[in-house]
């Protein structure tokens, strides 16, 4: 098992990522989300510039925000600095087309934005559509230098709807899952993976990574789930589920999917975001604080039924290392940490020093 430190991405806190290379940890990714926080490539150059070790990548860039070459190009002058230790997290844009009032990148697009990503990466001229207008492209006077496509940067694919996790199958390198789904959903999904690579006839990587985008708190000795210092590690996090889940619910037009025991507290959110965020504003109010920060008139729903729901990984350590242990029996190689910016460099350290010392 791997472990992993994702971070709101700030440009002048890139020591974060030496800090999270200095614990132990295998990895860090830098989100993109262009409304809230800093630029992911920016960042990720001075965290390369200053790591040694570290595996670096986006967490996730968002396929509806650049134009594949440029996506393609950027990581890949990332991989100029940090040769081999460089990998591409993508996805359709949960929250950074949202914020916009854009819905994230349908299923077929996302699909041959991976193609032609995937291609250039592999230094392959690849045919590539704008506009109505299909050209051959690849990168050009690659003796120049200025990118890397030499060592492969492995494309780690956000995906959880069965077309998404098809398009991870024909085109990824791993998957980055959102919360820790159920033993047997995360199963399912791997299937559903390698189902998508038979589908165009590709095999499977045998390293093909399974990694997982969580949050975590290790318990101390008198504290529970109502502690305060609990709901200050975890509740960006766990609110972050209600918004996706409202999302969610828009999209579908039904919240049958929302846990029986929490169905009150949904209720009493979905009051809430209706009666104090306006309709023409609402996309810019709902993911307010995204992972990063806890709004502080959105404590009141972090009760412990909503942290068990969001599927963190918060407990005693033994605990931890026991639901880690699981996951990696169902196929999962990584878990990839979110804590929310204030508490985050103790929060690393909490974990690597009770959890990875020990696992």
């Amino acid at each position: 098992m791997k472990f992993g430190g994702m971070v709101a991405t700030k440009i002048d806190d890139w020591q974060i990522f030496p800090y999270l290379e200095g614990l132990g940890y295998d990895s860090g990714w830098a989100p993109d989300s262009q409304m809230i926080w800093s630029d992911c490539y920016a960042t990720l150059g001075l965290a390369a510039w200053h790591t040694s070790s570290l595996r670096l990548g986006t967490g996730v860039a968002i396929a509806g925000t650049r134009l594949a070459p440029v996506t393609a190009h950027s990581i890949a002058s990332i991989n100029r600095i940090a040769p081999g230790r460089t990998f591409l997290g993508i996805g359709t844009g949960h929250t950074a087309m949202r914020v916009m009032g854009q819905q994230p990148v349908q299923p077929s697009a996302f699909r041959d934005y991976l193609r032609v990503v995937r291609g250039l990466l592999d230094g392959e001229e690849v045919e590539y559509s704008l506009d109505g207008e299909s050209r051959p492209i690849r990168f050009l006077d690659r003796e120049l230098a200025c990118i890397n496509v030499e060592d492969r940067v492995p494309i780690y694919v956000a995906a959880n709807g069965p077309k998404a996790l098809a398009a991870t199958g024909a085109h990824g390198d791993g998957r980055i899952s959102a919360g820790n789904e159920p033993l047997p959903l995360l199963s399912r999904n791997l299937e559903r993976i390698r189902q998508g690579a038979a589908e165009t006839n590709r095999e499977l990587p045998a390293d093909f990574h399974a990694a997982v985008m969580t949050f975590a708190c290790l318990l101390r000795p008198g504290e529970d789930l109502t502690s305060e210092r609990v709901i200050d590690e975890t509740g960006a996090e766990v609110v972050s589920s209600l918004h996706f889940w409202y999302e969610l619910y828009l999209q579908r037009g039904s919240d049958a999917f929302i846990l029986d025991e929490i169905r009150e507290l949904w209720d009493d959110y979905k009051r809430y975001v209706e009666a104090e965020m306006p309709l023409e504003r609402r996309h810019q109010m709902l993911h307010r604080g995204h992972c990063a920060f806890l709004p502080p008139e959105e404590r009141r729903f972090i009760t412990p039924e909503l942290i068990r729901a969001s599927g963190g990984l918060v407990g005693e350590a033994d605990e931890v290392i026991a639901r880690i242990r699981e996951l990696e029996g169902a196929g999962l190689n990584e878990v990839v940490l979110l804590p929310p910016r204030a508490a985050a460099r103790s929060n690393f350290k909490d974990f690597a020093e009770q959890v990875m010392a020990r696992y």
